[in-house]
């Protein structure tokens, strides 16, 4: 009876070893199919707004493009991911989206702050520019201060409204869900003028006769890839492609690409670029009207 007993011991002690090395061995091939916590193995699902050009926009058929959106897709690629889906948000709802789980990133030239970090994690910076009012051209507006007692357009949760709340005091701040809305506000007059950033404006500018009447720089608040707390795997790992992608040129040549007359961020140059051009870590000079560019299918 001792040795029945003693036999089934064995068995029992043999039996859990064996279901822990399979489950251990689940486990490691789980891990390895799925290294960065993604909702879906093997493909980067991302919030991002259709009406953001030259950032993020849709183009003629119905694709996102842009220079987050091309520059992503590299990072992505630099890490081993090719399957990258768009989804269009309103910009207020983009973080909130990847903070629950809907989205594994959001990309959007999005500005990186304290008030953000609170609700998401950010990558290593890859953008800093410019944020400009936009109105008619006799609207009278040339400075901030001349915006006390106007109606002002801004995007619910962008960077341009936390900054419009705190240095436009005087002004009755209009937000909307997205650029497209605001700027219908601003051609049918019921607002005197968008608060947006720069690069976004030049093809409004061009398409409505629109000016910007005052320019502001925003190199306090750089734009990064905003991803759920916690996932430092893929953080990390995007942090690494982001660098590779400035060492090899990407960047620089999607740059090119997207913002031809902007001066370059030295900060973002590959090391040899940045050396022989510049040492200086921000743009000084604002960027000059460029021509809209087309749509690419």
């Amino acid at each position: 009876m001792r040795t029945a007993g003693r036999i089934r011991t064995v068995i029992a002690v043999l039996t859990a070893l064996a279901l822990t090395t399979v489950l251990g061995a689940c486990g490691s091939a789980a891990a390895k199919d799925d290294p960065y916590e993604l909702i879906t193995p093997g493909t980067i699902r991302v919030a991002s707004i259709g009406d953001a050009k030259p950032y993020t926009f849709t183009n003629k058929d119905g694709q996102f493009t842009g220079f987050d959106v091309e520059f992503f897709k590299a990072v992505a690629h630099n890490i081993g991911i090719e399957h990258v889906e768009f989804a269009g948000q309103d910009f207020a709802a983009i973080l909130s989206g990847v903070a629950n789980g809907q989205f594994d990133v959001g990309v959007a030239a999005i500005g990186i702050t304290p008030e953000r970090q609170e609700t998401v994690d950010f990558t290593d910076d890859y953008l800093a520019g410019y944020l400009t009012l936009m109105t008619a051209p006799d609207a009278g507006i040339d400075k901030p201060e001349d915006t006390d007692g106007h109606r002002i357009g801004v995007v619910q949760g962008s960077l341009q409204e936390a900054y419009a709340k705190k240095h436009f005091a005087g002004a009755d701040l209009v937000r909307f869900p997205d650029n497209n809305t605001a700027v219908s506000a601003l051609n049918s007059g019921s607002v005197a003028g968008h608060f947006l950033d720069f690069e976004a404006a030049k093809d409004y500018t061009d398409r409505f006769g629109l000016i910007n009447a005052f320019d502001v720089p925003s190199f306090d608040a750089p734009a990064g890839f905003a991803i759920a707390h916690g996932n430092d795997k893929l953080r990390k790992a995007l942090n690494k492609g982001i660098a590779e992608a400035i060492a090899d040129g990407t960047w620089k040549r999607l740059y090119q690409k997207w913002f031809p007359d902007s001066p370059m961020p030295q900060q973002y140059l590959p090391p040899e670029a940045g050396d022989e051009t510049s040492t200086t870590q921000t743009p000084t000079a604002a960027p000059s009207e460029a021509a809209r560019t087309e749509d690419e299918g």
